[in-house]
């Protein structure tokens, strides 16, 4: 197994759109996202500055959602469709992982400034995988990283996010899928996702805009409706997540 893999390009991994279209900024997220080989990353950051607002950001994530599917339809004549949305306070550090989901799909997750300090580390699994001669979900039912043994094989496939900050406003996408590599390079190749929380702290925010967006055939029924859409734009709510915790008035 390959053990020096050289580290991703700053600028192949973070973007700062200020002169970018959304139609723009889609090609480019979609490029290094929803990869069909391992000549792309499969996870991107867009930082968009201190002064953009909640609201503002989960209106940038909307929009270059519709961007996104407006691309995948011409690429695979399927289209994109959400499958959860929701605004959380997640203050707990996780060891590689997969959200549930489809087995192709990719996450939109929108960070809001914090001054609960984190990491964010991505781990090319399907590329491992593959150099083991396994599908992905073979890896992880054999190599699960939520275990030492497993956790330790993907290291040299890991790469920190360097461009995260606590400090703005920032969308990541991030390749969540599980099927195999396709000999027509056709399917998304996926990546697992690990946060590292510094120091947890109760009393303050650590706000997370996800959304998970899967690749489906045209005409499929959403999931969730415009309805629901229109409720994440416009919410002031902030769910407490993985960590105990009631409801606080200021999470409203």
């Amino acid at each position: 197994m390959r053990s020096d893999l050289p580290p991703w390009p700053l600028d192949a991994i973070c973007l700062r759109p200020d002169n970018l279209t959304i139609p723009e900024l889609a090609q480019i997220v979609y490029q290094r996202t929803c990869r069909t080989d391992f000549s792309e990353p499969g996870f991107c950051l867009i930082n968009l500055g201190a002064d953009l607002g909640s609201k503002g950001l989960r209106n940038t994530m909307v929009a270059l959602k519709q961007e996104l599917a407006t691309i995948h339809e011409t690429t695979r004549g399927e289209t994109l469709q959400y499958v959860s949305l929701g605004r959380f306070d997640q203050q707990n550090s996780t060891k590689p992982h997969r959200d549930n989901g489809p087995e192709e799909c990719f996450l939109m997750l929108g960070y809001e400034p914090t001054e609960v300090e984190s990491t964010l580390e991505i781990s090319d699994y399907a590329l491992c995988a593959h150099e083991l001669g396994l599908t992905p979900a073979t890896f992880l039912a054999q190599h699960n990283p939520m275990f030492q043994s497993g956790y330790e094989m993907l290291q040299a496939f890991a790469t920190q996010v360097p461009c995260f900050s606590c400090l703005d406003y920032q969308i990541i996408c991030i390749n969540n899928s599980s099927v195999p590599c396709s000999a027509d390079h056709s399917t998304w190749l996926g990546t697992l996702h690990t946060a590292t929380i510094k120091n947890p702290d109760t009393s303050k925010r650590r706000v997370i805009n996800s959304t998970l967006i899967a690749s489906v055939p045209p005409g499929m029924k959403d999931v969730i409706s415009q309805v629901d859409v229109e409720e994440f734009l416009s919410t002031n709510l902030i769910r407490r997540r993985d960590y105990d915790g009631h409801q606080q008035t200021d999470d409203f």
